[in-house]
């Protein structure tokens, strides 16, 4: 691990290639007259993106006590330093991740913060700063916690996990080659966009954090649909361009359906049902970012 006198400077050279990169991308697409930003919306990824990295902190002290509980009673040692240790930990972060991001887009209680990433109506680098602010409050990170009860490092997990999404952050793009042979094991810009895709055939499809081999064993892989332009956003409404709105639309759709629902049982099927089951209430127009409005096709 680095030391901690260097975390600050670290950031500082994620966030300036990450910017390089951003208007790398900027740049080339109105080089090429393609329609890659909308400038207002890329104002209210920024606005999200800034109240999430204020919250990083509350977010750590959240996690830190579980993980190292769990770390303290854990079954083996297994030392992510060695190539086996990396590896075995590498899958094990991509599988899991697969079921998280799987989890997150058919559990309301879960969608609530991931649908904040996929209301962006334009893909490219900017999308992947538009993260949920209540990932850990609301026990996203709860998916990983049995990783530190084997035998994992939290530091390397999160290590590991991190890397995994700042590969994420690449595939955020419409400016990219395809990559042939790879895209049967590795999660490309390509199948990012489908993930991303609002259209019927590309709903909760391709999960995969760095690898896309899980879809395939699992049935959840589609291609890019051949002969049409892929839309993308939230389904039912117009996108909102306030970040609080954005942030907390799905969330105060859930609870106010869940207010209003009569019994226990109900209030729980809101809550933690399966998000198209919520497909009236998530495509209210007085909250028109918060979800999608149609049955997902069947997973094969």
């Amino acid at each position: 691990m680095p030391p901690l006198d260097s975390v600050p400077s670290m950031r500082f050279g994620v966030v300036a290639v990450a910017a390089s990169f951003m208007l790398l991308e900027y740049l080339i697409g109105r080089l090429a007259h393609h329609d890659l930003h909308d400038i207002r919306e890329t104002a209210a990824t920024f606005g999200v993106a800034a109240g999430h990295a204020l919250i990083r902190g509350l977010e750590a002290a959240i996690v830190a006590l579980p993980f190292m509980l769990a770390y303290e009673h854990r079954v083996f040692n297994i030392d992510a330093g060695t190539l086996a240790g990396a590896i075995l930990l590498f899958l094990a972060v991509d599988f899991i991740y697969y079921w998280h991001h799987r989890a997150s887009h058919h559990i309301r209680w879960l969608w609530a913060t991931h649908s904040v990433h996929h209301s962006p109506t334009r893909m490219n680098l900017t999308a992947a700063l538009r993260l949920g602010w209540t990932a850990n409050i609301s026990g996203h990170f709860l998916f990983y916690l049995p990783l530190a009860f084997l035998g994992f490092h939290p530091f390397a997990i999160v290590a590991v996990l991190g890397a995994n999404l700042a590969y994420q952050f690449f595939l955020h793009t419409e400016i990219s080659p395809r990559f042939g042979v790879l895209e049967w094991i590795f999660n490309t810009p390509a199948h990012h966009r489908v993930h991303h895709a609002s259209d019927v055939e590309c709903l909760d499809r391709n999960f995969g954090g760095t690898l896309i081999v899980f879809d395939r064993l699992f049935g959840t892989f589609a291609g890019v649909p051949d002969g049409k332009p892929l839309t993308y956003g939230l389904r039912g409404g117009s996108a909102s361009l306030h970040p609080l709105r954005i942030v907390f639309g799905e969330w105060s759709a859930m609870i106010r359906e869940a207010r209003g629902a009569s019994t226990f049982e109900q209030k729980f099927a809101v809550l933690f049902g399966p998000v198209t089951r919520q497909k009236a209430a998530a495509a209210a127009p007085q909250s028109p970012e918060t979800g999608r409005t149609i049955e997902a096709p069947s997973e094969g």
